[in-house]
């Protein structure tokens, strides 16, 4: 990893990145721990504010300008904001079902479909992540997580990821 492109980028990339990396792991965190409890509630808590963060600091990142200085990955940080609003008026009214898939959504749209973006070849989060192309260590480990990934996603029987119309009609 190669942290100069970071450290060089406009102060809003660096906000965005200080706020978005912790959000990717405490989420994560909070996906896989017991739900409902103190813990459960404080660190969702954090991550809402990260995620607003995150949102909030992406309306002052302009490297792809189509319209006005906006993309359509802006879009996605009006969803996050939405998102965040709906998940947590849906756990306080204890409609925990709405919550938990508003929070699915934020994160599978907010952090892993944005995050797919960022590290496109040219971007800098590109650079930071991958300074040896082909070669470089981390996308190794990148992609044979993806395939762990991928083969849990296959082999899941709860249908979490994968929803159970999607896994009959395509067999799996």
């Amino acid at each position: 990893m190669n942290f100069e492109p970071l450290l060089n980028a406009p102060l809003a990339i660096q906000i965005h990145v200080a706020a978005v990396v912790p959000a990717a792991i405490i989420g994560l965190v909070i996906f896989l721990r017991r739900k409902g409890t103190k813990l459960h509630r404080a660190l969702g808590r954090v991550w809402i504010v990260l995620m607003i963060a995150t949102a909030i600091s992406s309306f002052f990142i302009h490297q792809i300008n189509l319209v006005g200085g906006f993309s359509p990955i802006h879009l996605l940080s009006i969803l996050v904001l939405l998102g965040c609003a709906r998940a947590v008026a849906a756990a306080r009214m204890g409609q925990i079902g709405i919550h938990r898939k508003t929070i699915a959504r934020v994160y599978l749209g907010g952090i892993l479909g944005a995050g797919f973006f960022a590290f496109m070849p040219g971007r800098i989060m590109n650079e930071v992540a991958f300074p040896y192309g082909w070669q470089s260590p981390f996308l190794v480990a990148c992609l044979l997580m993806a395939l762990v990934a991928a083969v849990f996603v296959y082999r899941s029987k709860s249908g979490f990821l994968v929803p159970k119309l999607l896994r009959k009609s395509l067999r799996l």
